[in-house]
C-alpha cells in the first residue's frame, strides 16, 4: 500500500509532534517543514496551530508561508487546518484586535458567546464535545468526516470560533445554547476546530480520511 506524503507546516505554533504521530499512525509519511518551496510542492498539507490568531499570522509571514499556502490552495490539492489552523483559513479574526487571515475561505473568527451565569461551561472551552451535522452545511458522506457519526465526541481547546459561509460548515457543537462551528469543508480545503490528534479513534478516522484521499 502506498504511503501518502503529508507536509505539516512548522511555523513555531502547533502540536507538531502529535500531529505527525497521528499522520504516521494512519499510514501517512509526515514531513515537518517551514520551507515555502516544500509547501508549494506538497501533495497534501496540514496547517496546525495553537495560540493567538495575530501571532500565528505573523509567524507565517515571517517565514514566507502566507503566499505559499495561498498558492497551494489554488492547486486543488488537499489542505487541512487544525484548531487555530482552521481559523487561519478564513478571512479575518477579531482576537485581540482585527487581523487578516489567509482568506482561503470567506468568514470571520469571533469570541465564543458568554455562557449563562452559573453554567458549567467556561471560556476557554476545554474538553470533549459532541459533533453534529451543521444545518444546511457540507455533507459527511465523503471527505474528512466520512467515518464520523453524528454524536461522536472530539476534544476542543478554544476561546474563539469560526463563522464561515453556511454551506462550508461541516459540523457544529452546542456551546452556551448556540451552534458553534466545529469543522469546515469546501472542495479540497477542510478544517477542524478541535484536535483530531487528541480525539481518539474519531480523530484518527478524520486524519485517515484526509491522508488517504479525504
Amino acid at each position: 500500500m502506498r504511503t501518502p506524503p503529508v507536509v505539516v507546516v512548522d511555523y513555531g505554533r502547533g502540536n507538531l509532534w502529535s500531529v505527525c504521530q497521528a499522520v504516521a499512525t494512519v499510514g501517512g509519511a509526515p514531513t515537518l517543514s517551514s520551507d515555502p518551496a516544500v509547501v508549494r510542492a506538497a501533495e497534501r498539507v496540514i496547517l496546525p496551530g495553537v495560540g493567538a490568531f495575530g501571532d500565528a499570522m505573523a509567524g507565517l509571514r515571517a517565514r514566507g508561508l502566507v503566499d505559499a499556502l495561498r498558492e497551494f490552495a489554488t492547486t486543488g490539492r488537499p489542505l487541512l487546518g487544525l484548531c487555530l489552523g482552521m481559523q487561519l483559513l478564513l478571512a479575518s479574526s477579531t482576537e485581540f484586535g482585527w487581523h487578516e487571515g489567509l482568506g482561503l475561505l470567506p468568514g470571520t473568527v469571533d469570541r465564543l458567546p458568554a455562557p449563562a451565569p452559573g453554567s458549567r461551561e467556561k471560556i476557554p472551552n476545554v474538553g470533549w464535545c459532541r459533533l453534529e451535522p451543521a444545518a444546511g452545511g457540507a455533507s459527511w458522506a465523503d471527505g474528512i468526516f466520512r467515518a464520523v457519526k453524528p454524536g461522536d465526541f472530539a476534544y476542543f481547546v478554544h476561546s474563539y470560533a469560526a463563522r464561515p459561509q453556511p454551506t462550508h460548515r461541516l459540523a457544529d457543537i452546542i456551546f452556551a445554547g448556540a451552534p458553534i462551528c466545529a469543522a469546515i469543508a469546501a472542495g479540497p480545503i477542510a478544517g477542524c476546530q478541535f484536535h483530531p490528534e487528541k480525539s481518539g479513534e474519531v480523530g484518527l478516522a478524520i486524519v485517515d480520511a484526509f491522508v488517504h484521499g479525504g
